[in-house]
């Protein structure tokens, strides 16, 4: 809850600043889409939480994303598949993704790294192989199902706004999967079972339970949310470019996770904070362009507070841990 409390103070203290130098930035239009692109990162950024909890890490979200994201596009607009045939196959995709790494993780017992960065550069080459890389787009007899990422079920009026604050579809998207993924970690057997394998692999299994099955599962929903994230991520830029869609969004996502309290090192983390990390991101970014700072600093400035967070949750925790050894001697 301490880890919460703490994003969540950073995130209200950087809208703060942002709209006290640019009240801009409280307007409608700006919010909606600060709430959307964070949506959207959230639900990638989910998907990467379950790895790290178990210890492991995915470098190839981005590339996943690029891949279903095209073939969405590939599908639906030079193959003429119909839109459930192309949405089944984009997300069977992902789901095989997440199988392979799964299995080539337990069964051959390569390094996570390794086999998430070989997948970073073959799922890309892939994406711009289908495409010959050339850029695609959705035309509008598609705008029903881009609705999914640009929609709005509905509007709250607020005092002072010059129109109402729409809420993008993403965002229910968004609270729908963190409410299931959080049931799952904290209401089930097998989320302890997956945090039980973070903290320490070799004694959860010499406890009867199957390590490999349960990072397999991480895996695969990993994936499963990266292959959701490309479709939705496509519907909302609608021209899609091989090459280009969702570079680097790996790392967004797994400094999100990390900001929003997951370890590194496995066993700690909660869906809430790592939904409260993926907003901070995306501030960060927004008040980047909104307060005219050169887009040149902005992976600096992103990754200095990335680090000022990271730093300051560790000289807590070994602060607390002293405190706590103190105690025990007296």
């Amino acid at each position: 809850m301490k880890k919460i409390l703490g994003i969540l103070g950073l995130l209200i203290f950087v809208c703060v600043a942002t709209a006290i130098m640019n009240p801009k930035f409280m307007n409608a239009y700006n919010l909606q889409n600060t709430i959307r692109w964070s949506s959207l990162f959230a639900i990638i950024s989910i998907g990467v939480a379950f790895v790290i909890m178990t210890g492991g890490i995915d470098l190839s979200i981005g590339s996943t994303i690029g891949l279903t994201g095209t073939l969405l596009a590939y599908l639906l607009t030079s193959k003429g598949f119909g839109v459930p045939a192309a949405l089944g196959i984009v997300l069977l995709v992902s789901l095989c993704i997440g199988l392979a790494h799964g299995l080539l993780i337990t069964r051959l017992r390569l390094q996570p790294f390794v086999v998430t960065l070989c997948g970073l550069l073959i799922y890309r080459g892939l994406a711009r192989y289908i495409t010959n890389d050339q850029t695609l787009g959705f035309s509008d007899k598609y705008n029903p199902l881009r609705y999914l990422s640009i929609g709005q079920p509905f509007t709250i009026p607020i005092p002072g706004m010059d129109f109402p604050l729409a809420i993008p579809m993403p965002f229910l998207i968004m609270i729908g999967l963190g409410c299931i993924a959080g049931v799952f970690l904290n209401h089930t057997i097998y989320g302890r079972y997956l945090l039980a394998l973070g903290r320490n692999e070799q004694a959860t299994r010499f406890s009867g339970i199957n390590t490999d099955r349960m990072t397999i599962l991480a895996y695969v929903v990993c994936s499963l949310l990266a292959g959701l994230g490309g479709i939705l991520f496509s519907l909302d830029v609608n021209s899609i470019q091989p090459s280009g869609l969702g570079e680097f969004f790996e790392l967004y996502a797994i400094a999100a996770a990390v900001l929003g309290g997951c370890s590194l090192r496995g066993g700690e983390g909660t869906i809430l904070g790592v939904i409260i990390g993926a907003a901070v991101m995306r501030v960060l970014y927004n008040a980047i362009n909104i307060l005219g700072i050169p887009t040149q600093l902005e992976f600096a400035i992103i990754g200095i507070v990335i680090l000022g967070g990271v730093v300051t949750d560790e000289l807590i925790k070994r602060y607390v841990t002293r405190r706590r050894a103190v105690k025990a001697a007296e």
